[in-house]
């Protein structure tokens, strides 16, 4: 149950949220975890400053502020794919509410035949699981954000059409989040106070060659 933000944001970061209790103490690890991220994405928006004064500008500060709350949120949405091969977590309840309100027949056909069935869920569950914390790190450490950027808006999408007749869910909200992480991707929010702007001093664009120079180019 929420109670206000700032309530709740603090029992998110101290582990004690509903669905961080709920994983008993496996919740110690993820506020470990989300702490180490959080202080990461500080000491490296700090060193970029000192390094970089091209980054010493409100925009940059700005796409930095919203990649960390926006990479927040994926964190805390990935909880509640735990347990993984279960189907005893919020993920497989909102994949059984895409049988119903997808926005098209064969998108809901689809989840009722190939997503929901075990084992394919404990696959699906893995999968989700581990993109979301995927996005999570991406946009707290500003690490390859282009191209999770684009992969986001494709992921948010299935979102958007899967629950768009549900009647409690505000297709707006996905759109909203979709057009958040297509401009982290176009503006390569990465760049601003984030490992990918240290990544392509170290290999700049046209200068440098070889696969991770090539991979730094495509992903920053």
């Amino acid at each position: 149950m929420r109670t206000d933000p700032f309530t709740d944001t603090w029992l998110f970061l101290i582990g004690q949220q509903s669905d961080e209790v709920a994983l008993g103490w496996g919740r110690w690890l993820v506020a470990a975890g989300l702490a180490l991220l959080i202080l990461a994405s500080i000491v490296i928006a700090i060193r970029e400053w000192i390094e970089d004064p091209a980054q010493r500008t409100g925009r940059d500060v700005t796409l930095w502020v919203l990649r960390v709350l926006i990479g927040g949120m994926w964190f805390q949405g990935m909880l509640w794919k735990l347990p993984l091969f279960s189907t005893e977590n919020g993920l497989y309840y909102w994949t059984g509410e895409e049988v119903t309100n997808a926005a098209f027949a064969i998108h809901r056909e689809f989840v009722k035949v190939v997503l929901l069935p075990t084992p394919n869920f404990y696959v699906l569950d893995v999968l989700v699981f581990f993109t979301e914390l995927t996005f999570a790190v991406s946009l707290l450490l500003g690490l390859g954000v282009r191209i999770v950027g684009a992969i986001g808006v494709a992921f948010v999408a299935q979102l958007w059409l899967g629950l768009y007749l549900h009647p409690q869910e505000w297709p707006w909200t996905y759109v909203f989040l979709g057009g958040l992480m297509a401009l982290f991707s176009v503006f390569a929010a990465g760049r601003s106070l984030g490992l990918d702007a240290a990544l392509r001093r170290r290999y700049p664009p046209g200068l440098t060659f070889g696969w991770a120079a090539g991979l730094v180019r495509v992903a920053t």
